[in-house]
């Protein structure tokens, strides 16, 4: 049901933002592409993820794990960028209003958005080659929901340093640099809200980034708690559920949040609907 949600969910917004004129903006374009990481990372992980539950336990090749692996990180790694290039954006429509049309044509947030999906499949490259090199001659269950990188390297009987060193190399770009961005974007966001004397528009300056601002702390708690934060202590239970927060419930939310927390989106499922309904009725 979650997966079925999740999928319609995002569905629904790529739908809306390719039909709706009032839609064709730079900040919904770009959570489109958020609705297409979101179809991507859950397809990947739920499907398989459910034939082993319902069978207590599922055999994967090595070659279909790694693919997992593959497009678990493109995911992941596309979204940090595209969560930096958002907040890039919010900053530009709050901080230099005048000067946002003339930067966020549709020509430069096609290239952020070609961009960001380049270097999520290079960083998810990178990451897949120095894995799937390790030696697996050990034990061959992964006690984990998907094929992960932690359970991955638990189950490896060659020498990790490399691939420990690799990961922590590439976190740089793709998970600290986007991450002290996002903060100083908002820190220069509220600061200038908070200089707006009128508490109307005040709320209508901060109502246009709370959202991205929600998908950002769920995105960013979930990644640090399981990756980057050191998890000794940290139960294999507790592990699990982190992760189903951060593949399963963030891409059924996210479409959930941008679309009760957003007046146009709304608008668009009103407007889009009462024309179907009317076009039927015609019919």
């Amino acid at each position: 049901m979650v997966y079925f949600g999740a999928v319609c969910g995002n569905l629904l917004i790529i739908t809306l933002v390719s039909i709706s004129k009032n839609l064709h903006t730079p900040m919904y374009f770009f959570i489109s592409q958020l609705s297409i990481s979101d179809i991507i990372l859950i397809t990947t992980i739920v499907p398989k993820m459910l034939q082993i539950l319902l069978n207590s336990g599922e055999a994967i090749t090595f070659i279909n794990c790694i693919t997992q692996f593959y497009f678990f990180c493109t995911s992941e790694v596309f979204e940090c960028f595209l969560l930096t290039v958002m907040s890039y954006d919010r900053y530009l429509a709050i901080c230099k209003p005048l000067h946002y049309n003339s930067i966020m044509t549709n020509a430069w947030c096609m290239k952020l958005g070609i961009t960001c999906w380049l270097l999520g499949f290079s960083a998810a490259f990178i990451d897949t080659q120095m894995t799937s090199k390790l030696q697996f001659c050990g034990p061959n269950i992964i006690d984990h929901f998907f094929c992960d990188l932690v359970p991955l390297l638990e189950i490896a009987c060659s020498d990790t340093y490399i691939v420990h060193l690799g990961v922590s190399l590439l976190s740089i770009p793709a998970v600290i640099l986007p991450t002290i961005i996002i903060i100083m974007s908002y820190v220069k966001i509220i600061s200038v809200i908070l200089r707006i004397s009128s508490i109307t528009s005040r709320q209508k300056a901060f109502s246009t980034c709370s959202s991205h601002l929600i998908v950002v702390s769920i995105f960013y708690w979930t990644l640090f708690t399981v990756y980057i934060v050191p998890t000794r202590g940290q139960t294999l239970t507790i592990s699990k559920i982190l992760s189903l927060l951060y593949t399963v419930l963030t891409p059924l939310i996210n479409p959930i949040i941008y679309s009760l927390r957003n007046k146009d989106i709304m608008k668009a499922v009103r407007g889009t609907f009462h024309k179907y309904v009317i076009c039927g009725n015609c019919l």
